[in-house]
């Protein structure tokens, strides 16, 4: 068994790109991808229409309320913070049914199932997942998504091509996607290879008048943002967060065009749909009837299942008879006294923010002495109406064992850690694929479990 890692070992190494995925970071490598079971597998294939689902209800909850059709404070939230231009933007008739064509939850996977952390629709690792994925499938079969799976669904996403805008805010992750944009170009061009070795040589199954070439024209290419000048019908993959605008001067111009129709945008121009927010508000009882009816009573329920319970965290005063739910308080400055016991609860920059990616923005409230607890809650009341703040029931990962190999010690260990799993699905036509699944395996006594130096990164597999 030693020498079947250490083959793989090698395999990996030898596939790695010497431009590297991630700049600057890299991860500690396992011969062996993370298994999961058929049952939960099925889960995760549904979940992602499931998702779908939601986004559409988010959105179209947001155009319900700016038209007086659902609560104002609805729309009022989610605009908190966000300059004039960009909410009337995001409220063109020309943008007004896109969504993202890419989900990607963060699953928390505990004793009682998984948890859905968040939803991040400008994931980071498609590319790298993508490279994983191939280079596992080749001594693995059982690979999610197998060899060309992440790179199909993103292919459908710019299926003539197209540029991916990436702003300086998102260097790291340049280098995934420059190893993407190639290797879709490789696979046009090895699709025309074969198609003309069977043009001539061809099989009386396939006659040669039969064969249909690729598009010459479809090409993928990796572009900075903070100077990229659209082409009149070039689709656009936003590889940048929205709060990084200002810092993208030229972006009027693609502005522009996508309201004219000259290009597409990707995910589209939307902030109201990047907030964490959505998960306080799925959970709000005056909201409960219309996520019923957008989202049918099965989905509503299943939903309520892994969406963690979260509140926002709104100075406005409450009525004396009133409290808040589930902690059973009347203000949120009694928050603020919780012992550490009671303390289990995470606060989350909500969106618009450079604290709303990675793990920048949260605190878990039982790590942090009373003092600085105290004074987060203090700063998120105080800041809520520019960058409100949710605070959301933690729930802690089970331990699982996975092998991987310490470079120091220069052999095989087996780690006991946590694992964030993170599938990715793509919107293709009217299906949502799941087309691979990266697990982050943190070592157990980390409680954020992003990407780390010391963390196992691997894709996952059907077992």
């Amino acid at each position: 068994m030693v020498a079947v890692a250490e083959n793989r070992l090698e395999a990996i190494r030898a596939a790695f790109p010497k431009e590297g995925l991630f700049a600057e970071k890299d991860w500690l490598l396992s011969p062996d991808a993370f298994p999961i079971d058929k049952k939960f597998l099925a889960e995760l294939e549904q979940l992602g229409h499931r998702l779908f689902v939601f986004q559409r209800a988010c959105n179209q909850l947001y155009h319900l309320s700016i038209r007086g059709k659902q609560p104002e404070w609805v729309a009022r939230y989610l605009d908190a913070g966000k300059p004039q231009e960009l909410i009337e933007f995001s409220r063109r008739k020309e943008i007004r049914d896109d969504l993202p064509r890419v989900i990607r939850p963060d699953l928390i996977l505990a004793d009682e199932g998984y948890i859905i952390a968040e939803v991040d629709s400008v994931p980071g690792g498609i590319g790298l997942t993508a490279w994983l994925n191939q280079t596992y499938s080749t001594f693995d079969k059982e690979i999610i998504g197998g060899a060309e799976g992440m790179l199909d669904g993103f292919e459908s996403v710019l299926p003539n091509g197209g540029d991916i805008v990436i702003s300086h805010e998102a260097a790291t992750y340049r280098p995934e996607m420059e190893w993407l944009a190639a290797r879709l170009g490789r696979k046009i061009l090895d699709a025309g290879d074969s198609m003309l070795d069977e043009k001539l040589h061809p099989s009386s199954e396939n006659p040669a008048s039969s064969i249909q070439y690729p598009a010459s024209s479809a090409t993928w290419r990796v572009v900075p943002a903070e100077n990229y000048e659209p082409r009149d019908a070039r689709a656009v993959y936003r590889f940048f967060e929205l709060f990084d605008l200002p810092n993208v001067p030229q972006i009027d111009n693609a502005l522009r065009a996508n309201a004219e129709g000259r290009i597409t945008i990707t995910p589209p121009i939307k902030p109201y749909l990047e907030e964490k927010m959505w998960f306080a508000l799925f959970w709000l009882k005056p909201l409960h009837e219309f996520w019923r009816r957008e989202l049918g009573d099965k989905y509503f329920i299943k939903l309520q299942e892994v969406i963690p319970y979260s509140w926002l965290l709104d100075p406005t005063p409450l009525p004396q008879h009133a409290v808040i739910p589930r902690l059973e308080i009347h203000d949120w400055h009694e928050a603020a006294k919780f012992s550490q016991k009671d303390r289990e609860l995470l606060l989350k920059v909500s969106g618009f923010s450079p604290l709303g990616w990675g793990s920048r923005g949260i605190a878990l409230g039982s790590d942090l002495a009373h003092a600085e607890w105290e004074r987060r809650i203090e700063h998120a009341l105080a800041t809520f109406e520019s960058s409100p703040t949710i605070m959301q029931r933690f729930h802690k990962g089970r331990l699982f064992e996975h092998q991987y190999w310490d470079q120091d010690a220069s052999e095989f260990k087996t780690m006991k850690g946590r694992v964030r799993l993170c599938p990715y699905y793509f919107v293709e036509g009217d299906r949502v694929k799941l087309r691979g699944a990266l697990a982050t395996i943190a070592p157990a006594d980390k409680k954020f479990l992003h990407g780390m130096r010391d963390a196992i990164l691997v894709p996952s597999r059907a077992q």
